[in-house]
């Protein structure tokens, strides 16, 4: 019975000697955590972190943000020197100007009225700012000027550009002409344009491309790809002429027109230009040159605005497909601004109208796009001999005096471009057939 009563002692003793290993442990597990996070404050607080630069980029200057040790402040006091003299910066005799950084809001506005631009601030070398003397005197009541004012005064307004672009014409083309003597042949290279005017009143861009003729006979006719929404294209593709003699060069002349591609209807004219060879020498080599381009002398419709409109006649169904696609050019029906257009279909059987339809308004657009479509069934005996389209472009302003902008009438009869399309899609059943109309008074 003794040894059983010794195995029993020392069992009872093993847990206690645990507990206590576990209770040294967990003491020496936090002094050791304690320790760490004393020494990581000690060397936060003695090490400090540099002052930053950044700079202000609406502003144009650069502000060197300082400690809150009182030794430099933006917007402290005022220096003797400021009383007296302006004070030159040390890279180029520019003024340094004075800003009070502590009494803007968020947005860089002043608060209150500052006193007077005395407080210091080093100027962008990128900045170039004149001379301020009329402005730091005593006895000046003029107003100091600001980088703003500066920057604004000699940065020229997009409206200025834009009217200094339109005097210089619609754009410049450069190319250049060669004669190989090997192959007789004459060698025209489009290298590019600058400067187009935009047909897409939306986007204002363009899909140009360029036509070029040898003109007197017009025999020779070839043109460049098309590229996509942009107004300064880069062609450079050569074109040759074989079978032109070198003393018949003299006598031609080349004529370049610039068009915009219109996946709806015809490419509308950018402009043109025509280079007589008569005063070139090509036998020394290539000869770049480069001309502006001009306005092509076209008639538009007088003031009343287009209609592009895209037809189809099914012959095997007796229906008509009248799809209103877009128009430009319209004029102003109030004083208020744009009108807000829309169009009204009507269909006339003789002098009777059987079908009358119409499209969604569009909003203070003087260009609108619609794209919408109308079917219209017609009777299978006579089919389009009898029949005509009325469209009636309208502005949807009630308090309007002329709400009718313009009038179009398609059929058998119908003169000019009007009549040309009807007839169109007459002799061509089955195919989709767009043309810009003019729209003329009621």
């Amino acid at each position: 019975m003794a040894p059983v009563t010794t195995e029993e002692a020392h069992i009872a003793e093993v847990p206690v000697s645990v507990a206590v290993v576990s209770v040294f442990g967990l003491v020496f597990s936090v002094s050791i955590f304690a320790w760490i996070c004393c020494q990581r404050k000690a060397n936060k607080a003695s090490n400090k972190t540099p002052p930053y630069k950044f700079v202000h980029m609406l502003k144009g200057v650069d502000i060197y943000p300082e400690s809150l040790n009182g030794k430099k402040k933006l917007g402290g006091d005022k220096t003797p020197e400021a009383n007296g003299k302006q004070t030159l910066s040390p890279t180029g005799g520019r003024p340094e100007l004075h800003l009070d950084l502590e009494k803007r809001d968020l947005n860089g506005n002043f608060t209150s009225k500052p006193p007077t631009l005395q407080l210091k601030v080093r100027s962008s070398p990128d900045l170039d700012i004149p001379s301020l003397q009329a402005g730091f005197g005593p006895g000046d009541n003029q107003e100091a000027s600001t980088p703003e004012s500066i920057l604004s005064s000699q940065t020229p307004t997009p409206a200025v550009e834009k009217s200094q672009d339109k005097e210089g014409g619609l754009g410049t083309l450069y190319f250049s002409v060669e004669y190989n003597f090997e192959k007789k042949a004459f060698m025209v290279h489009i290298k590019e344009a600058h400067g187009l005017s935009p047909t897409d009143e939306q986007s204002l861009t363009s899909d140009p491309y360029i036509k070029l003729t040898l003109l007197p006979e017009k025999k020779h006719k070839v043109k460049t790809r098309v590229l996509r929404k942009t107004l300064d294209p880069a062609f450079d593709e050569t074109f040759s002429f074989y079978g032109i003699p070198y003393a018949r060069v003299s006598q031609l002349a080349l004529h370049f027109m610039v068009l915009s591609f219109d996946r709806f209807s015809r490419d509308e004219v950018i402009g043109e230009t025509l280079v007589p060879l008569a005063d070139i020498d090509l036998s020394e080599g290539r000869v770049l040159m480069s001309r502006d381009i001009i306005k092509r002398n076209v008639r538009r419709s007088a003031g009343r605005g287009e209609l592009l409109l895209s037809l189809c006649y099914q012959s095997t169904t007796s229906t008509l497909t009248v799809v209103v696609l877009k128009a430009r050019h319209l004029p102003k029906t109030d004083s208020n601004g744009p009108s807000d257009p829309y169009v009204k279909v009507n269909l006339f059987q003789g002098k009777k109208r059987v079908c009358k339809k119409k499209t969604h308004v569009k909003k203070c657009s003087p260009n609108p796009v619609f794209n919408e479509l109308f079917v219209f069934d017609l009777p299978s005996e006579d089919g389009l001999r009898d029949t005509s389209v009325e469209l009636l472009l309208l502005d949807s302003d009630r308090t309007s005096r002329t709400p009718v902008i313009g009038r179009l009438l398609l059929g058998t009869s119908s003169p000019g471009t009007a009549g040309e399309h009807w007839r169109e899609i007459c002799d061509h059943p089955r195919r989709q057939i767009a043309k810009w109309h003019g729209l003329s008074e009621d």
